[in-house]
């Protein structure tokens, strides 16, 4: 049975990574972005494309929406509800970064970061675990990042908000787990990424030469890594997966 998956912040990076990795496999997808429609029509282009040369009955659809929003999410799955019964896997891969002293920081960037990286994991897995339920199956895979665990200076926010996305899956993974529904997370370490765009050529040398393996990770390999986690280890639940390099 074709089944059907949700990755927000499918516009570009880790998103579209995994976006295209399910559609190789001929899942059927929703992707969704905020603001970067244009970048996400095209990452659909190449989904469709991807669908046309394996002749798959699979089909992609856009959801534009801001995941951090409830009333953007009650509308998103609405639109979901008209082509499936619900969604199967998740990904809630949408993301910010906000970096400065936490002494300078507004009220309002602080609810922006927690609303997009944290409140968007209740929000869509609240919406998903009903049909997940009733069928006795389902994954929920969250993209967090190795500042989770250990914390960033200049960006208390987004690491604030990581460490919440890994009480969130420890504790809804054993919520779910009798109803046969894996909760888990991907915490990234130095992924070459737009968001890490913003480094020059001597802060990325100095980084990776920080990292054991001596490299940033690259965004096809945390989608296989996410692939594999959707697609099997139905005993593995609540944890938090660390992909960093050995850093």
């Amino acid at each position: 049975m074709i089944k059907n998956v949700l990755i927000t912040g499918a516009s570009r990076g880790i998103g579209k990574a995994i976006a295209l990795k399910f559609a190789q496999e001929n899942f059927r997808i929703f992707i969704n972005c905020n603001h970067s429609v244009n970048a996400l029509a095209e990452v659909k282009d190449e989904i469709d494309r991807i669908f046309a040369a394996n002749e798959s009955p699979s089909f992609c659809e856009m959801l534009i929406g801001d995941v951090g929003n409830p009333d953007d999410v009650r509308h998103m799955f609405e639109e979901i509800h008209k082509k499936c019964s619900g969604i199967d896997i998740l990904i809630n891969n949408a993301g910010i970064a906000h970096l400065g002293l936490l002494c300078d920081m507004t009220d309002g960037e602080w609810s922006r970061v927690l609303n997009t990286n944290l409140s968007s994991v209740f929000y869509c897995s609240r919406a998903v675990i009903p049909h997940m339920v009733s069928e006795k199956s389902g994954k929920i895979i969250n993209i967090s990042s190795i500042w989770g665990d250990v914390g960033a200076s200049c960006e208390v926010a987004y690491s604030a908000s990581k460490s919440g996305i890994h009480g969130l899956t420890k504790a809804l993974a054993k919520e779910l787990a009798p109803s046969n529904i894996q909760v888990n997370a991907v915490a990234c370490g130095a992924i070459d990424t737009v968001m890490n765009s913003q480094l020059n050529d001597e802060e990325r040398k100095e980084l990776e030469e920080e990292i054991p393996a001596g490299r940033f990770g690259q965004c096809e390999e945390v989608a296989e890594l996410v692939y594999e986690l959707a697609t099997k280890h139905n005993y593995m639940t609540g944890q938090i997966i660390g992909l960093n390099g050995g850093w």
